[in-house]
């Protein structure tokens, strides 16, 4: 009776168990259920539709590395998935692009950023620190937006930026940003236009396929002094890349360190 007793005892906890296991499956099939994943033209990018307003109407929001994403509650907590490179903000998507590293896959990466946006919007917590953003851009000026006309710019070169600042905001960058990325206005002297590539198009592959193709090509359509597109790297990419300098600087170091003695 003792064995018999035992038995059942197992029997339920067993199907507790399962029970258990099976609603937290179906919990995280349903939280899942409420966001959509696209591909990108970047295979390291990929875009995630929560089904929820993220900015406002025509908004982006670029973060390249962990310390710009202090003023984003959700773009800090993706930065703690490791290998996560850079996020961006959009009107009703969010931007995750991973390192270019073939050990991570979005087959490990995509739940960790699922939960992270769910848990966000289920709690109700801002996408943007208002009150941080404010005091670490005082002046307004964010990453993603374009950069103010120089001044020393004669009257003809003004009303050229004006207008290569609104045909990027009409017909361009509603297109950049249906992909998963977005595009800013830098500079412009000598008939050469500098922008700066966001998101997904910040490292991918035909970046300059759409620079040259079809950024320039438009440009050039409507403002035809314009010679020719440049990327432009701002401050935060030079830092960025001397970091990464320093950093493959120090594994060489440890390589060589680590070799055995001849």
């Amino acid at each position: 009776m003792n064995r018999l007793f035992a038995m059942g005892s197992r029997m339920t906890q067993q199907f507790l168990k399962n029970k258990e296991s099976y609603k937290n499956l179906q919990f995280q099939s349903l939280r899942n259920a409420f966001i959509q994943t696209q591909d990108t033209p970047n295979p390291n990018s990929l875009k995630f539709l929560p089904n929820e307003k993220v900015l406002d109407e025509g908004k982006t929001r670029y973060f390249p590395t962990r310390d710009s994403a202090k003023v984003s509650p959700l773009a800090r907590e993706l930065f703690r998935i490791e290998g996560v490179k850079s996020v961006m903000l959009g009107s009703d998507f969010i931007t995750v692009t991973k390192e270019d590293d073939d050990v991570l896959d979005w087959k490990s990466l995509r739940p960790e950023v699922f939960a992270i946006i769910m848990d966000h919007f289920a709690m109700n917590l801002p996408i943007i620190n208002e009150e941080l953003d404010k005091m670490v851009n005082d002046d307004g000026q964010t990453e993603s937006d374009h950069m103010p006309t120089d001044e020393n710019l004669n009257e003809e070169d003004r009303q050229t930026v004006e207008l290569i600042k609104e045909l990027l905001d009409t017909r361009i960058r509603p297109t950049v940003q249906e992909d998963g990325g977005d595009v800013v206005f830098v500079g412009y002297e000598d008939g050469i236009v500098k922008l700066k590539l966001q998101g997904s198009c910040s490292s991918c592959p035909s970046s300059i396929v759409t620079l040259k193709s079809g950024i320039q090509n438009m440009l050039q359509f409507y403002i035809p002094e314009i010679q020719g597109v440049e990327e432009a790297k701002t401050e935060v990419d030079e830092i960025a890349e001397k970091e990464f300098q320093e950093m493959e600087k120090k594994i060489e170091q440890k390589n060589d360190t680590d070799k055995p003695s001849q």
